[in-house]
């Protein structure tokens, strides 16, 4: 099959890296309206070709690995696809993308979000094996077409996939607090201590604590304000949660109440138990 890939950034490159290497994959073509990512990824030979968005529509699968809002905006440009045209997009919500979908591609339509990624972007980012033994996420799959389905499935397959299915809109609450309050969090975090400190302490005192925490503030601000846009509501859930969370342990401190401080953090320790 023929495979086209709009947005070549870190997504979009790694999935075709992995995509190139299947035996039933004959081509991976891309597009990008940054002239720059496709000038990139044509050098680092992520793809085979650069092709324009009219030749995009004629591949046997679409992926769509841009931004949440650019997903939504797309499909105006899309309805003129052949029935048989597998169409997946990449993004990181999910309940208001189907909303968007017109009824006449719904059939093409399969919503996925491969749980991958790192905290850098654009077609320098794409790395090998990015998605390989990671799970991704199909949402309200039994609205696809039965053709498309099957497409879906055999291609996260094939890169090594671990496939899970789930309501789209489960989908947002769950990503709302494992995704995107951490994200929102880091941001935060980072603000707040670009405001307090010098460059210079930050790189002498900075440990693995901060850093870890601080990482995903590397992450593209026009692509996460999208996701936080279209999650909005499961967002403010989220962070008010975070927000009773950390007033407990605020009050603890200033009150020397240290039982209740070494309880919270003896509760947050059962988190390693899933993990290991």
């Amino acid at each position: 099959m023929k495979i086209g890939i709009i947005g070549l950034g870190l997504m979009g490159g790694s999935l075709a890296l992995s995509l190139k290497k299947l035996p039933f994959v004959r081509e991976v073509v891309g597009y990008d309206h940054n002239t720059q990512h496709q000038t990139i990824a044509l050098k680092r030979q992520l793809i085979h070709h650069v092709v324009d968005f009219e030749s995009i529509k004629q591949c046997d699968v679409i992926f769509l690995a841009i931004p949440v809002n650019a997903i939504i905006a797309l499909f105006d440009d899309l309805v003129d696809i052949s029935e048989q045209t597998t169409l997946i997009d990449l993004g990181g919500t999910k309940e208001q993308i189907l909303h968007a979908v017109p009824a006449t591609i719904r059939h093409n339509f399969v919503a996925a979000h491969p749980m991958a990624g790192t905290e850098y972007y654009g077609p320098d980012a794409a790395v090998e094996d990015l998605f390989k033994d990671k799970i991704v996420v199909l949402c309200d799959l039994h609205e696809s077409g039965e053709h498309q389905q099957e497409v879906a499935v055999r291609l996260f397959s094939g890169i090594h996939m671990q496939l899970h299915y789930m309501r789209s809109h489960d989908h947002d609450r769950h990503a709302a607090y494992i995704s995107h309050m951490p994200h929102i969090i880091s941001f935060s975090l980072a603000n707040t201590v670009l405001s307090q400190e010098e460059k210079e302490n930050i790189l002498l005192l900075a440990a693995g604590g901060f850093r870890s925490m601080s990482r995903l503030a590397k992450s593209s601000p026009q692509m996460w304000e999208d996701i936080f846009r279209q999650n909005k509501t499961n967002l403010l859930h989220a962070i008010e949660h975070f927000e009773t969370e950390l007033t407990t342990l605020k009050h603890s401190i200033k009150d020397d109440d240290w039982s209740t401080l070494h309880d919270r953090m003896k509760a947050a320790n059962t988190l390693q138990e899933i993990f290991s």
